[in-house]
């Protein structure tokens, strides 16, 4: 898609750039492939497909779900600090 000179001015007005004939058609020329690359993304599927990127795992491959006993409540939060209700472990400075 071709820009003309009256866009190209009007842009540059609102972006208060200011050209000479040779920077403003540089910059039609610029917008122009801009606006072709835009109007050609536009055409591309991007319905992701989760079975074409090689990343499937069949339920038969996955592991036994083994039920392990919790960590012991008060052992994690000893050296945590309740904060707003919210429990900080503090960064050791070296």
């Amino acid at each position: 898609m071709a820009v003309d000179m009256k866009t190209i001015e009007h842009l540059c007005g609102l972006s208060k750039l200011s050209y000479d004939e040779k920077g403003m058609e540089k910059v039609m020329g610029e917008m122009s492939d801009i606006i072709d690359l835009m109007d050609e993304i536009k055409g591309f599927d991007l319905t992701y497909d989760d079975t074409k990127d090689n990343n499937e795992i069949r339920f038969c491959d996955t592991r036994e779900d083994i039920p392990e006993k919790s960590f012991d409540t008060q052992k994690l939060l000893q050296n945590a600090e309740n904060t707003d209700n919210c429990y900080v472990v503090p960064k050791v400075v070296e």
